[in-house]
């Protein structure tokens, strides 16, 4: 009679470890991204607006710095997000194209309700600012719904600052609503992108279940 030997828990675990890291979500590349576009976007905003700016740069410039650096976050996120899908089941890739479609929702009615606002009030000039804090809040609960349905507690506490960051900025008018999200929220970005490196570690030593 022929004895089978049982399986190594070793192998079984060496085995699942990058399985598991191929269903996570590295979220390093976009982090540096939106964290650029906050600082050298808001910050470039903050240092040639208001009524004493710093510097005397064109009008375009802060805007083109930030959508150049929004558009490779969003890109970033999307490719690391399609890649963590390899592999995972039907839920699981059903709630990320759930999610995937909710930033494109979100950021319409947010377009539909500053255009609606300012239009309805004749006040255009309120766009240069609920813009940008409208855009904060948007991403910060985005990354709640993320962290929550990822169970990632890294991303959801990012998303906690962004929204809080953004909406309180909003008390400061210009060019401080600038200095906030550019230091408040590009630092964040900044030590989000650090610390994701430590996590997808841990992740690595201790697949979640």
């Amino acid at each position: 009679m022929s004895i089978a030997a049982p399986d190594s828990p070793v192998a079984a675990s060496a085995s699942a470890t990058p399985s598991r890291l191929v269903n996570e979500v590295d979220n390093r590349a976009a982090y540096v991204s939106f964290g650029l576009a906050y600082l050298l976007g808001h910050g470039a905003a903050a240092v040639s607006r208001g009524d004493s700016p710093l510097l005397g740069l064109p009008g375009w410039l802060p805007t083109t710095l930030l959508g150049i650096g929004l558009a490779t976050g969003i890109t970033q996120a999307t490719v690391a997000a399609l890649r963590a899908q390899r592999g995972a089941t039907g839920p699981d890739v059903l709630s990320g194209q759930l999610l995937g479609a909710s930033w494109i929702a979100a950021f319409t009615a947010l377009f539909l309700a500053i255009t609606g606002l300012t239009s309805a009030l004749d006040m255009p000039e309120l766009q240069p600012v609920l813009w940008p804090a409208g855009s904060g809040l948007i991403v910060g609960l985005l990354y709640l719904a993320e962290g929550a349905a990822r169970r990632n507690l890294l991303h959801y506490s990012l998303g906690v600052w962004l929204a809080l960051a953004s909406t309180a900025a909003l008390f400061l008018g210009t060019p401080g609503l600038y200095w906030v999200l550019a230091i408040a929220g590009g630092g964040a970005y900044a030590l989000a992108a650090v610390l994701e490196r430590r996590r997808l570690i841990q992740y690595a030593g201790h697949p979640q279940h």
